[in-house]
């Protein structure tokens, strides 16, 4: 039929090449025998049309999260379809990256084919779309010229009431350094990284995809590791190599890719919630007092109004915003200094993207330290204290949110402008 579907989760083979995935199921043939080099040849044409710098013959596994985004929407591009359905294409896309996608999606729309584009994200919704549609509930509610309506209308729409602030902004009082980063580096894909997050403070972490901002995150986490530098919680060097050091200094880490990384879809949210804390809940003898867990789940499931409020629903049955507001909790019962969120809405709707950055807003208030990576600028600039803008494994210092913009930050993302001697 000539439709073709990108979905927000990925759907690729991580042990194939990325040429092997754009054309799974459809491997050119050359006298009967599959054309290798023919399919390297035309991936390479695909990628290089898309603007994705990626090796064709790369492992897809090797390729970090927004590069498999974009082999996937390479994948549907290659089969000419007729229709194509995106469901939140740039949720793993920096700006620069969903400006390729969109010039690329424009030529599609006036070569006759037909898009319908899914997405949370309402700036780029009016950028890229002809005509409206908002659903809720499962119910069309209404739909209109993309001319004819304002992102305010659809959040109105979207969430049934007025969203008066999609950044809230909770009063905090800015404390003692709580994390000290100096020269951290991994010898390859981020150097001499420095930084300071204090009690009260959210720190923003910044740059185009592929800087080496996640990459900072897990070696702090002790997902990977430093070969460099030096890592203080309150003013004490601690040294991680593992998660459980990370935890056990008062670390936490609520990572990027929320259902690889995030959750135990199989398991309940109170389960889910308790992961990491069963050691404490457990009675003398090893087992796991299931009242104490109920407890503290229900206590997470009922101050962040997870929906449904049931600790023993499934997790992966839950939405994309509810599984988040989990994952948090999950972290927040180890009692950490410093909470590391990775792209925290990414692939949530615009009601539970409030709710988030309200959650995130009471942990400040209550003293905590927070660093938060996006991609989203208008998140950034509405969200945080101080700004790091990171450009090829390097970052900035960190720069104060007055006076900074939008422009700036991609000017510092993109080696435009340099930060360097400027202190916030």
């Amino acid at each position: 039929l000539g439709i073709r579907m990108v979905h927000q989760e990925l759907n690729l083979v991580p042990d194939l090449t990325v040429a092997e995935n754009i054309f799974l199921g459809r491997m050119p043939r050359r006298l009967g025998f599959f054309d290798r080099g023919g399919m390297v040849r035309r991936a390479a044409a695909i990628l290089a049309e898309l603007g994705a710098a990626i090796d064709p013959q790369q492992r897809l596994g090797d390729l970090s999260i927004s590069q498999q985004q974009l082999v996937e929407i390479a994948k549907a591009y290659a089969a000419e379809p007729r229709i194509i359905v995106l469901d939140e294409p740039t949720s793993s896309l920096s700006e620069h990256e969903t400006a390729a996608l969109f010039r690329i999606l424009r030529k599609m729309r006036d070569a006759g084919i037909a898009i319908i584009y899914i997405s949370h994200r309402l700036k780029e919704v009016l950028d890229i779309a002809d005509e409206v549609t908002v659903l809720r509930d499962g119910a069309m509610i209404e739909t209109r010229p993309a001319s004819g309506i304002t992102a305010a209308e659809m959040i109105r729409l979207m969430v049934g009431r007025e969203v008066s602030n999609v950044f809230p902004k909770t009063p905090s009082t800015i404390g003692r350094q709580v994390l000290r980063v100096r020269n951290a580096g991994d010898g390859e894909r981020f150097h001499a990284i420095s930084f300071d997050v204090r009690a009260g403070e959210i720190l923003g972490l910044t740059g185009l995809v592929g800087a080496g901002r996640t990459e900072v995150a897990r070696a702090i986490f002790g997902l990977a590791p430093l070969t460099s530098g030096t890592v203080e919680i309150d003013g004490a060097p601690v040294t991680i190599g593992s998660p459980a050091a990370a935890a056990r200094a008062g670390i936490a880490y609520v990572p990027e890719d929320r259902k690889g990384d995030g959750i135990m879809p199989a398991m309940t949210v109170r389960e889910n919630i308790s992961l990491p804390v069963l050691r404490r809940l457990a009675n003398r003898f090893g087992r796991v007092r299931r009242g104490a867990e109920r407890e503290l789940a229900g206590t997470y499931v009922r101050k962040f109004s997870i929906v449904p409020p049931d600790g023993e629903r499934r997790i992966g049955l839950l939405s994309g915003g509810n599984q988040q507001k989990a994952v948090i909790s999950r972290w927040l019962a180890t009692d950490p200094k410093v909470l590391i969120l990775d792209e925290p809405t990414r692939g949530v709707d615009v009601g539970a993207k409030a709710e988030i950055h309200g959650i995130i807003g009471q942990l400040v208030a209550n003293g905590m330290a927070v660093v938060m990576i996006s991609s989203e600028l208008p998140e950034i600039m509405g969200v945080c204290d101080r700004v790091v803008v990171m450009r090829d494994g390097r970052a900035s210092v960190p720069l104060a949110r007055e006076g900074l913009t939008e422009e700036r930050i991609m000017a510092l993302a993109t080696g435009e402008e340099s930060a360097e001697g400027e202190a916030a």
